[in-house]
């Protein structure tokens, strides 16, 4: 009961719980500090930072997210994205403070070139002991050494205030960038598409050799057109929108999209009604091969479901 206290008075008087280096151009984790605490909010946070990371690119230099009872407070700068959560009852001057002093902290030890080339996640494991007594510095003096630092970021924050992002916007931002998307209105919940099949494998593979012939006599009979027969012209055409229709196949398989159905459907008439107009340049065979496998691809793009999206590792 005595280390149930101390652990909670513990993380109280703990302002600023967490802190997190990152990779701007692609959110590679770079290092991380130390947290055994398991508060449930601070594990929330601690998610978001990696959805946040994530999205990096499209925020500005200085950003924050607020929470109910915590805060993550973020500076980008050369390439690096320094992020951290921290107590609402923190300062947010002191917060930002913190994050200048483990920028000088980073740059001192690390150079621009070293960060891009990391390959791997978390490549500066040497890097935590430092984070862990910048922290310890923080949350036992209740800020910086310099008050002529403090005040500065003070000053600097009222000329240029860091943007209040919604969390929200975060998460449906990065989850259309991966496939993800949100249920209807209400629902609360983050689905993406379930894993690529190798009956669907099968298919974006036929309907790439379906498109690729597609292309292949279009352009091929671009040449006669022009020279003999205009007439023609609209064989060219129908070749190639039907290749474009097996490339929209592939993309309607591959991630998800508004109205699937009814896509899915016009695509295949389409490629049908394509495949009807050039049967005089193609034989029964040929047509037959070509609608089997849009409609193969059909199949496989209405059955591919939504799968709930499951809670990122913490970071």
């Amino acid at each position: 009961m005595q280390a149930v206290c101390s652990s909670w008075t513990h993380w109280i008087m703990s302002l600023i719980l967490f802190a997190f280096v990152v990779r701007v151009r692609d959110g590679l984790p770079l290092s991380a500090s130390t947290d055994f605490e398991h508060n449930r909010e601070l594990q929330e946070r601690k998610q978001q930072l990696r959805t946040i990371s994530k999205a990096l690119a499209r925020f500005p230099d200085r950003g924050t997210v607020k929470g109910q009872e915590l805060n993550i407070y973020f500076v980008c700068t050369e390439g690096v994205s320094y992020l951290t959560v921290c107590h609402c009852s923190l300062p947010v001057a002191k917060a930002f403070c913190f994050l200048e002093d483990l920028r000088w902290e980073f740059t001192a030890c690390f150079s621009s070139a070293v960060v891009a080339l990391a390959a791997r996640p978390y490549p500066f494991l040497e890097f935590d002991s430092t984070i862990q007594k910048l922290k310890q510095q923080y949350n036992q003096s209740g800020g910086p050494a310099l008050e002529v630092t403090l005040a500065e970021v003070q000053e600097d924050l009222r000329i240029h205030p860091p943007q209040v992002i919604k969390l929200e916007e975060v998460e449906l931002t990065n989850g259309a960038a991966n496939g993800y998307m949100e249920q209807g209105p209400g629902s609360g919940h983050n689905v993406r598409l379930k894993p690529v099949t190798a009956p669907g494998i099968l298919s974006l593979v036929l309907n790439i050799m379906c498109a690729s012939l597609n292309l292949i006599r279009g352009i091929h009979l671009i040449e006669y057109t022009f020279q003999d027969d205009f007439e023609g012209i609209w064989n060219v055409v129908t070749f190639l929108l039907a290749f474009v229709c097996c490339v929209f196949q592939c993309h309607l398989y591959l991630f998800h999209s508004s109205l699937k159905k009814l896509k899915s459907f016009t695509l295949l008439s389409v490629i049908v009604l394509c495949n009807l107009y050039l049967l005089g340049m193609r034989n029964l065979w040929q047509l037959m091969f070509h609608v089997s496998v849009a409609s193969l691809s059909t199949v496989l793009i209405l059955t591919r479901k939504l799968q709930d999206r499951s809670s990122d590792c913490g970071v």
